[in-house]
């Protein structure tokens, strides 16, 4: 499809949301280094002049994307930590968390790219807007998490979201990105335990953390 020029705000949204979904189909498939900007525009039946009148880099588009999908993300995390007691048990903390990105399948396929495409020709204000809605909600869940757990607040809770994350990605990328190959050899007896299982991988691990925290 090629797109004229969006003369309203209603048409210039829905030329975004093109964008968006054909480069979060080329981000998936292909990783960020090999999409091109160039590659996002032709799936999204832009030209490359056209694609300019809304996003500057490919850096610009996931940034977007993602920032979009960590909001949906963050407000069904925040909801779901509003509904536990303070000082559950920490299986069913672990449990409710993990849940919340179950339910999130497109921001954990994103989350392993993250550091990748910050790192990448962002801009300085492109990276400031980024890192200030990430810090504003990721505070907000700070506060929910030191609710839950008095013992856990401030500098723990921000401890807390910084190791769950990293395990998050890695836990996902490990599982996500299997091939036909890794798929045969998990098969094997020998190695069967060591097949990546993401929610019960993770899980475990957010309860380590939290009863790590509680210890320090």
């Amino acid at each position: 499809m090629n797109w004229q020029r969006a003369r309203t705000d209603e048409k210039k949204n829905e030329r975004k949301e093109a964008i968006y979904e054909a480069a979060f189909a080329l981000f998936k498939k292909k990783g960020f280094e090999n999409v091109s900007f160039n590659g996002i525009a032709s799936e999204a039946g832009f030209t490359k002049s056209n694609m300019y009148r809304y996003f500057s880099s490919k850096e610009e588009i996931f940034l977007n994307i993602f920032a979009d999908l960590f909001e949906d993300w963050y407000e069904d995390c925040r909801q779901r930590l509003q509904k536990l007691k303070q000082n559950v048990e920490v299986d069913h903390f672990a449990e409710t968390w993990v849940a919340s990105y179950m339910s999130h399948p497109q921001f954990l396929d994103l989350t392993p790219l993250l550091f990748v495409s910050l790192e990448n020709n962002s801009s300085y204000e492109q990276l400031l807007k980024f890192k200030q809605l990430s810090m504003n909600l990721l505070y907000q869940l700070a506060i929910e998490i030191g609710r839950v757990y008095p013992s856990i607040q401030g500098e723990k809770a921000f401890k807390f979201l910084t190791l769950s994350f990293a395990a998050t990605a890695n836990y996902w990328a490990a599982e996500s990105q299997q091939n036909e190959a890794l798929n045969k050899i998990y098969q094997l007896d020998q190695f069967k335990e060591l097949k990546p299982d993401f929610e019960k991988n993770l899980t475990e691990s957010v309860e380590i953390i939290i009863r790590g925290l509680f210890a320090n």
